[in-house]
């Protein structure tokens, strides 16, 4: 099934809209997991990390459309880390879950032919740099068309100096807006059953004053919306995104769910993720109901 017709079919099922990121960080994880292990011992700390993505995925599966594992936090532990990274795909799909692949790739020719077929279908979709070009897009789209993959491209990111280059002015519009049109451009021939595209945009909820904009550029294209939680962006703020039936945008948490439970190293640590994402589905919902049929 086209992928984009799957994330449709997983946020009408769960009736949500969330994604959980999962981005491992030794020192974050619960004491009770990680006593007695030296930071140094990368193997160590790659099992101690799939130990905790194994409680995680299980306790976000009933109220997530979809997991971001991000491949930095998993390369840093070399060779076992990319294990454990492979390990969260496999797990979170058996439960039920999407799996987008965090891996911000982005280069030419054969070099980007390597790194689709690496990461698709490994994951369902992968997140991509669109500075080279259309090369360096063309090969994950080749690999989205042969595998049912989805791609999401970075359009305007989360983090503060996103407007740096991102919103400098190209021919009198943002280039974040160019770069738009060629997503909608990009994703014109894999677009499904759901009327969107399996190529979607990373558009970051800590500027949400672009969104309607980019939903008007982007009317097939799902969004990838990072930024709300820890980063300050709120789910209030991202309901221009959302298209028709409120289908069209998935937003993602990472700090916020799978550090709820703060500076806490009791066995309850579980319930506190839970919570998170069970509290941030809830908000989800009231949101995209506002979108417009």
């Amino acid at each position: 099934m086209n992928f984009a017709d799957r994330l449709a079919e997983a946020v009408r099922t769960k009736h949500s809209a969330l994604v959980v990121g999962l981005d491992p960080v030794f020192p974050k994880l619960p004491d009770v997991l990680k006593a007695g292990v030296d930071p140094g011992d990368r193997e160590a700390v790659a099992e101690v990390v799939k130990a905790y993505q194994r409680h995680v995925i299980e306790a976000v599966a009933p109220y997530a459309a979809a997991v971001k594992p991000q491949i930095a936090f998993y390369e840093q532990l070399g060779p076992a880390g990319l294990v454990a990274y492979e390990e969260a795909a496999h797990l979170a799909q058996d439960a039920g879950l999407l799996v987008i692949g965090d891996i911000k790739r982005g280069d030419i020719g054969s070099t980007a032919s390597a790194y689709a077929a690496a990461h698709l279908p490994l994951a369902d979709a992968v997140t991509v740099n669109p500075y080279l070009g259309t090369d360096s897009i063309d090969p994950f789209l080749k690999r989205c068309d042969e595998t049912d993959g989805g791609l999401f491209v970075l359009v305007r990111t989360s983090n503060p100096s996103a407007a740096d280059l991102q919103d400098r002015l190209v021919d009198g519009a943002p280039l974040h807006e160019r770069v738009a049109q060629l997503v909608h451009r990009w994703g014109a021939d894999l677009v499904g059953g759901c009327g969107y595209s399996s190529v979607g945009a990373v558009a970051g909820a800590t500027a949400p004053e672009h969104l309607a904009r980019l939903r008007q550029l982007m009317p097939r294209a799902w969004f990838l919306l990072p930024g709300v939680g820890a980063q300050g962006g709120r789910a209030a703020d991202v309901a221009a995104a959302f298209g028709r039936d409120g289908l069209g945008a998935v937003v993602n948490s990472s700090r916020g769910i799978l550090y709820a439970y703060g500076d806490t190293a009791t066995v309850d640590w579980i319930d506190a993720v839970v919570a998170a994402a069970r509290d941030l589905r809830d908000q989800l919902r009231q949101v995209s109901a506002q979108a417009p049929a």
